[in-house]
């Protein structure tokens, strides 16, 4: 029976080749966008998965109070992994860790540049890197080792089989190799070359010692079966009790690991979301293009149910139950759907490379069972839900009824096709929209005014020479000198998010109790000259002024956080040394658009900074450059020539965003592509259905226009309907991810007319075609009878 329905569904789809052809594209595009958002949505699920603790580590972090609400850091006091492991039975092991940055490793004449981070002895125990060589217990005990990245071996050395050896970092420490792993794996937000123990920091900044400090990562591994919830009302006074009572805004708290990455943004210290709303969003997109593709078949299959009306009267006399000619009709729809299955893998095979592209990720199309299983369902699910309607619809024609020859489309079923089209326009009209908005918050965010100027300047990380003081002058002499520089500076922060803050700032009439963080900015002499901030009133950081060491400069939000009026000459406290403010600069964003300006200060301390920034005369760039890395090379032998330019980082703030944005076109054109396949099938039998009609009306001096708009009329309604249906959803969703943004554009109604232009412009394009084909026929042909 089974071979039987396989062959009556592929001889009925041979039979009506273009329809099928229809539903073929249709449902392939569907599915191939399915499962792009399938593998695209697995991916994201498993970042920082890889762990096989998995559920037992989590990451250290605060609630801080300050003023009109609490801000989550990610930061702790250095003590705090020690501490935690001594006095709570339910903590396994504990690593304070710093963040990895650019070091120059080398061996011999080779010299490399590679990200390396410090990190305490239990690293290896809590996270899941493989050690191809060296003991996880002693890799970081000594002081002095260093444990590589294969990849890093293999680039110093040409072998792993390197225990025991030296390896010299900044040209000034040399560390002895102790143990080699395996690179993160690509779906690891930290991704590094080397670790050195943390202990060296501890011996060498006593900042990093002091619990009134914060600055560090603590990351830690809980014994299988903690309650989360009991351990975290345990901990949150322990940042108090360490300092004796005098730390209370601080409250530390866990959170798992491998949830960070999507569920990563707090406000008032609870977890609003993060990524994760960008997935549940694509889960979204995949169902609805699944759904309109689904809808096609539905249409169409509906559409031309008079061509298939005697076959179904004749099988219902010959004995043929409503159940089985409902497995025949959802048979057709799995077998179509299965079909479009394979296209859609062969797609997907070969355009996952520009995917990984556009994505930023290395996917890749595997055959497990549990993905084969997902895909499977995917196409299963394609396939019922797509022939569903067709089958209860066609399988309960009345057999005396059909096989007169009279079909009559009941109101019921001409409102429910109506509505499927509504239905499938409705989501194409809110993805266009939304597209447009997406697109014009990114274009905002790209020209915002940040109040100073990011182009044309590079950034230069302080190391070797660079690291003392008594070369940094000397060296930007020379920079200032290189033809084709503007300006040049040292500065302790990249201006694309928080870097550095500080509580230990005190004003006249400041609350003993208010603990709000200052941004804590460290620079040189020209540094607002070299990036163009604004001044509001006072002046910068000179030399002419002698003693501008213990001068400070304000932004416009710090000033009126301290409520201080005419603030040129008065003074502020700053961790127990007077200082005065010599200047207000305008406000200017330092952090992403998605975050309000927060208070900041500039401090005049080149020792403190570890960036040079260089100002490049527009056009000049590329001469600039090969100017600077000579004189790089000559003044600092050993070290790269490695530089960034600024607005590079301030575009990587918004990489998701812009990624997202991409996608969405993509989807939105595919969705519409889906919706105006079957839109054109409907219009062919539309037009075949009132052939007659048309041969009448041309006969009584009909024009070619009047038959156009009378075959387009009824269609460019249900999309009018469905673009009004539209607006005030899209309004909705866009409006609430704009307020992810606390700077953001307002959607105009140029937005929603330039949308509905295109929805009911591409319906006409769609419809055209066969509406012309029509108008055109000869009404002879179409008025002759049999």
């Amino acid at each position: 029976m089974f071979k039987n329905y396989l062959k009556l569904a592929w001889r009925s789809l041979k039979k009506d080749r273009q329809s099928s052809f229809l539903n073929l594209v249709g449902l392939s595009t569907g599915l191939a966008c399915a499962l792009f958002i399938y593998l695209w949505v697995t991916d994201e699920r498993q970042v920082d998965k890889f762990n096989e603790k998995d559920s037992q580590v989590f990451r250290v972090m605060e609630n801080r109070i300050k003023s009109g609400g609490i801000w989550t850091s990610p930061t702790t006091s250095g003590p705090m992994a020690a501490a935690m492991k001594a006095e709570f039975p339910e903590v396994v092991y504990a690593i304070a860790e710093i963040p990895a940055r650019r070091f120059t490793i080398s061996v011999g004449d080779k010299n490399i540049r590679s990200e390396g981070k410090f990190s305490g002895k239990d690293f290896f125990d809590i996270f899941s890197y493989t050690l191809i060589q060296g003991n996880r217990d002693q890799a970081l005990a000594d002081n002095n080792s260093i444990v590589l990245s294969e990849p890093l071996a293999m680039k110093l050395f040409n072998s792993t089989d390197i225990i025991g050896e030296t390896v010299e970092l900044e040209h000034e420490e040399q560390f002895t190799v102790r143990g080699i792993f395996k690179s993160p794996p690509a779906n690891a937000t930290e991704q590094f070359d080397f670790v050195l123990p943390i202990e060296r920091q501890f011996a060498k900044y006593e900042w990093i010692k002091s619990w009134g400090n914060t600055g560090v990562n603590t990351r830690i591994l809980l014994r299988e079966g903690t309650d989360v919830d009991a351990f975290n009302r345990k901990l949150a006074g322990f940042v108090t009790a360490k300092t004796n009572g005098e730390t209370t805004h601080r409250t530390p708290f866990i959170q798992r690991y491998s949830e960070n990455y999507l569920f990563g943004s707090y406000e008032n210290g609870v977890v609003t979301g993060g990524r994760i709303s960008y997935v549940r969003l694509f889960i979204i997109i995949g169902i609805a293009i699944l759904v309109i593709a689904c809808i096609n078949f539905m249409n169409l299959s509906t559409a031309k149910a008079a061509k298939r009306m005697k076959e179904i009267g004749i099988k219902k006399v010959a004995g043929a139950s409503r159940s089985s000619l409902v497995l025949q009709y959802m048979g057709e729809s799995v077998l179509l759907s299965c079909i479009a299955l394979t296209i859609a893998l062969l797609v997907v095979a070969l355009l996952l490379p520009s995917f990984n592209t556009l994505t930023g990720k290395q996917l890749a199309l595997t055959f497990g069972w549990k993905p084969a299983v997902s895909i499977l369902l995917i196409a299963l699910f394609t396939g019922l839900l797509a022939g569903s309607y067709p089958a209860l619809y066609l399988s309960g024609f009345k057999p005396v009824t059909v096989l007169k020859g009279r079909l009559a489309n009941s109101m019921g079923e001409l409102w429910i096709r109506k509505g499927l089209v509504v239905f499938q326009f409705t989501i194409s009209a809110v993805l266009v929209v939304s597209v447009l908005v997406v697109y014009n918050q990114i274009k905002f965010v790209q020209n915002k005014n940040l109040g100073y100027k990011k182009d044309n300047v590079i950034t230069i990380w302080r190391e070797g020479k660079l690291s003392s003081e008594d070369h940094l002058e000397a060296f930007m002499e020379q920079v200032r000198k290189v033809p084709g520089v503007v300006n040049a500076t040292f500065i302790a922060h990249d201006m694309v998010g928080h870097n550095s803050g500080t509580s230990g700032l005190k004003w006249p009439g400041r609350d003993p109790e208010d603990k709000t963080e200052f941004e804590n900015v460290a620079v040189s002499y020209g540094m607002l000259e070299t990036m163009n901030f604004e001044m509001k009133e006072g002046r910068a950081f000179s030399k002419d002024y002698g003693a501008d060491s213990n001068a400070i400069i304000f932004n416009e939000t710090g000033i009126k956080y301290m409520g201080l009026k005419e603030p040129l000459g008065k003074t502020v406290v700053l961790w127990g040394e007077t200082r005065q403010i010599i200047g207000v600069v305008k406000d200017f964003h330092f952090e992403s658009l998605h975050e309000e300006v927060k208070p900041l200060f500039f401090r005049l301390n080149p020792g403190a900074t570890y960036q040079a920034a260089i100002k490049l005369q527009d056009g000049r760039e590329q001469e600039t450059l090969v100017s600077l890395e000579k004189l790089y090379s000559r003044f600092n032998p050993g070290f790269s020539f490695n530089y960034k330019f600024l607005d590079e980082g301030y575009q990587r703030m918004y990489a998701a965003e812009n990624r997202i944005s991409i996608l969405s076109r993509y989807f939105a054109g595919l969705a519409i592509l889906i919706s105006c396949l079957g839109l054109f099938g409907l219009a062919a039998y539309t037009a075949q259905r009132r052939q007659k009609e048309i041969g009448v009306r041309k006969v009584v001096g009909a024009s070619i226009g009047n038959v156009v708009v009378m075959l387009s009329r009824d269609f460019l309604k249900l999309v009018f309907i469905s673009v009004l249906i539209a607006f005030p959803l899209a309004w909705w969703i866009t409006g609430q991810w704009l307020e992810g943004f606390v700077y953001h554009i307002t959607p105009g109604a140029g937005t929603f007319l330039v949308a509905g232009g295109a929805m009911l412009l591409i319906t006409c394009v769609t419809i055209s075609y066969q509406a012309l084909k029509a108008a055109l026929a000869n009404p002879v042909v179409s008025l002759r009878t049999e």
